[in-house]
Formats: C-alpha cells, sequence, structure tokens
C-alpha cells in the first residue's frame, strides 16, 4: 500500500516507515512563538527545567497580535519575551515584520517535507509549501523548546481535489469557505486536509496560503498541498540551498475521504454568524448592512488580496457609513501595495491602513465592534465575540466580496461592482 504525503513527511523525519495512527516522537524543524502565547511556553520550558532551547536558530519569535502593546500586561508579556530571546540568541522580529504565519513563510522558516509547530491554531498555514504543521498548546511548545521534538498522532487524510478555473471575482477563499461549509467545523477532526488537482496547481502562493490557513476550521491537524514548481520557487528564493525532492500521495495510499470541488461552478461565497462552516452563496445575504469591513490577516492580508479588493474599489470611494480597516499582513505585503500605490488609493477611498498586524482579527487590540454592529472580515473566524461584542455579527468573505460591500455599505456580489 503507498504512503500519503503525510505519512511520508513524518517518515523522512522519524527515520522509519510510519503510518497514520501511529503515536511516534518526531523531531521539530522549527518553533514559533509570539506575544499571546509566548510567555505561557516560555514559563512551561523553565518550570521544565529548560536553561537551553533546543536550538534558537530553529526557534521564530515575533510579536502581532497585540502592537504596539495596547495594555500595560500586553507590554510586560513582550518585555518578557524579549528578555528570553535575548539570554537564550533567539532572533525576535519582535513588532517589525507583521503577522507570524506570513512572516513564518516570507523568511523561509517552513520548507517542504518538514514539521514546523507554532503556538497558535492557524500554524497550518506553512502546509502551503508542503509542510506538516500545526498548532500546539503552551505546555508541548515549552517542552518542544527544550527538547526539540514532540509527540504526534499521525493524522489520517482528507483529499479535497479541486477542478476547474475559477469565476472572475471568485478565488481561494470562495473555496476554502465552500469546503468548510461541505465537509463541517468537526468534519475533519485531527486528519490532514490535502488540496490539490489542477486549480490548486494553477494557484499562486497567496491562494494556497489562504487555503491552507482555514483547515483548522474544519477541525484539521493540518492542511497541505503537495510541493510542485511553484512551491520550490517560492521556497529556494528564501533559502537558495535547497535542493527540490519528490513529495507527493503515492497512488492507492489509504485515504479517510476523498472529495471533488469544480470551481467553474462557484459564486462568492459568505460564512454567516457564528459558525465558520455556516457557508452561503453571497446571494442569500446580499443587501444585509454592514458597519465595519475588516480586509487583512493571515488569511488574505497579502498584495493578491489587496490587489483584487484595490480592483473592485476602481475609483470610487468606500460608504460614509462603513468603517473600512486594511492590514496589510507584513511589513514585505506593505511596501509591495504601497509601492504600487495601492494604500494610496486606499486611504483616499476613505479607508484606515494600519501597521502589519493582526487587528480586529483577535478582538482584544482594535477594531472592535458594538452590539448589535456587523463586521464583515476577509479573517478566518466569526465566532460569537471573535471582533468585541459578543452581541454583534462576523461575516467572513474574500477581499473583492468585501471591498464590494465596504462601496455600497451592505453585503455585495463583487461581480456587481
Amino acid at each position: 500500500m503507498g504512503s500519503t504525503l503525510v505519512e511520508k513527511v513524518f517518515s523522512r523525519r522519524c527515520g522509519s516507515d510510519v503510518r497514520a495512527g501511529e503515536v511516534v516522537m518526531a523531531p521539530v524543524d522549527a518553533a514559533m512563538i509570539h506575544d499571546i502565547t509566548g510567555p505561557l511556553a516560555i514559563r512551561t520550558f523553565l518550570e521544565m527545567g529548560g536553561e537551553r532551547v533546543f536550538d534558537p536558530a530553529r526557534v521564530v519569535m515575533l510579536f502581532d497580535h497585540q502592537v504596539p502593546a495596547d495594555s500595560i500586561p500586553a507590554a510586560e508579556n513582550q518585555a518578557i519575551m524579549r528578555r528570553f530571546a535575548a539570554e537564550q540568541g533567539i532572533l525576535n522580529y519582535d513588532l517589525r515584520e507583521g503577522v507570524c504565519h506570513q512572516v513564518v513563510l516570507e523568511k523561509g522558516r517552513a520548507a517542504p517535507g518538514e514539521i514546523v509547530i507554532g503556538s497558535d491554531s492557524h500554524t497550518c498555514m506553512y502546509g502551503a509549501v508542503g509542510a506538516f504543521a500545526t498548532g500546539v498548546g503552551s505546555t508541548d511548545m515549552g517542552f518542544a523548546l527544550r527538547f526539540g521534538a514532540l509527540y504526534f498522532r499521525v493524522p489520517e487524510t482528507v483529499r479535497a481535489t479541486v477542478t476547474g478555473a475559477f469565476p472572475e471575482r471568485v478565488g481561494p477563499k470562495d473555496l476554502i469557505l465552500s469546503i468548510i461549509g461541505d465537509i463541517g467545523a468537526d468534519g475533519a477532526t485531527y486528519r490532514a486536509v490535502e488540496f490539490c488537482g489542477e486549480a490548486v496547481s494553477s494557484m499562486g502562493m497567496a491562494g494556497r496560503m489562504t487555503l491552507c490557513n482555514m483547515a483548522i476550521e474544519m477541525g484539521a491537524k493540518a492542511g497541505i498541498v503537495p510541493p510542485d514548481e511553484t512551491t520550490w520557487d517560492y521556497v529556494r528564493a528564501r533559502r537558495p540551498d535547497i535542493e527540490p525532492f519528490p513529495l507527493a500521495s503515492d497512488p492507492g495510499a489509504d485515504l479517510a475521504d476523498s472529495r471533488t470541488y469544480d470551481v467553474g461552478e462557484f459564486e462568492p461565497q459568505v460564512a454567516v454568524p457564528h459558525n465558520v462552516d455556516n457557508v452561503v452563496p453571497v446571494s442569500r445575504v446580499a443587501g444585509t448592512h454592514v458597519d465595519q469591513v475588516f480586509i487583512g490577516s493571515c488569511t488574505n492580508g497579502r498584495y493578491e488580496d489587496l490587489a483584487e479588493a484595490a480592483s473592485v474599489l476602481g475609483d470610487g470611494q468606500f460608504s460614509d457609513r462603513v468603517r473600512v480597516i486594511v492590514i496589510p499582513a507584513s511589513r514585505d505585503e506593505y511596501l509591495k501595495a504601497l509601492r504600487a500605490g495601492l494604500i494610496e488609493r486606499f486611504v483616499e477611498a476613505g479607508a484606515l491602513v494600519e501597521a502589519p498586524c493582526c487587528g480586529p482579527c483577535m478582538g482584544g487590540a482594535f477594531g472592535l465592534i458594538a452590539p448589535g454592529e456587523v463586521s464583515l472580515s476577509t479573517s478566518n473566524r466569526n465566532f460569537r465575540g471573535r471582533q468585541g461584542s459578543a452581541e454583534g455579527l462576523v461575516y467572513l468573505a474574500s477581499a473583492a466580496t468585501a471591498a464590494a460591500s465596504a462601496v455600497r455599505g451592505e453585503i455585495t456580489d463583487p461581480r456587481e461592482v
């Protein structure tokens, strides 16, 4: 029987044939901590008697959730992490670079065949480059910081084969929302979702990141895209020393489930409060009043997303009835948008453009909504209270749908603008 892509990653790193369902102690190639969960992981590391991290070069540290520090406790947490980084010799990206998941990939800290962990649930985004990447709790992270390894139960694989070509103003965010709506919030629990097919192969890295980022929203342990020429071009631009090698599931590999989606039949999708798998076509909720639109996050804050939003905006203006917040996912993405004139266009149209960070996505820094208000967001979660008041409503959509809705002041099909 052949092996799945995920089984091959674990077999390669463990040095022996590994199958789904087995529990293994596997080495980690990189471990990421940020300003919310990092202090807890550091405390666990110290409580375990840790003196030196397993390898400072393999620890990724940065701040993105509450930056600049918006409270005394946030400032204290960041001070703890800065001291720890200095003592351990860890490169700390601090608050300069942007959202952790975008930065990890931009800096080449994840690559095909590697096992990468992060103390954040959306760490699964790194599967876009063919890594097995997953979020872990602070206790597990403390253990990994000390020993450089972690116990895993090797997950079964759900394959999502995507065919066809995207219609105009329909894209990867609409696809992943549709898949989550089909599989359900717990339909892929502790499984790896492998995205493949012609529509994925023709997709750029930005789109693949969007797919893998939201794998956790169907309960998945990881999302992963088989590395191809697009992957290797992206990775080698950041780590020239890596030589490409074949890494894909074998024909006949044992799958837990397999589903096929034809994007040629899709229309823009929207996740309706208060669950990510509560997905409907945009036509079902068109006309819903919105108070705030957020374009950004590790899901859809890349240049490609901002360019799509700007394309929908055109020479128009955002509605005066809507607070529009635009946040590029990283400093690199911000500079791309700035040099292309997108930042100026958004500001002219009435948006607030903020420095790269999580912003409204985590509901604890800025951009919160009041009771009864409605937010349309390009981020990844719409749980009750996610962006402020528990009595507010959060809808999720693509950057194109968000921009169209910001222009009209109500949820709008981007194909109509």
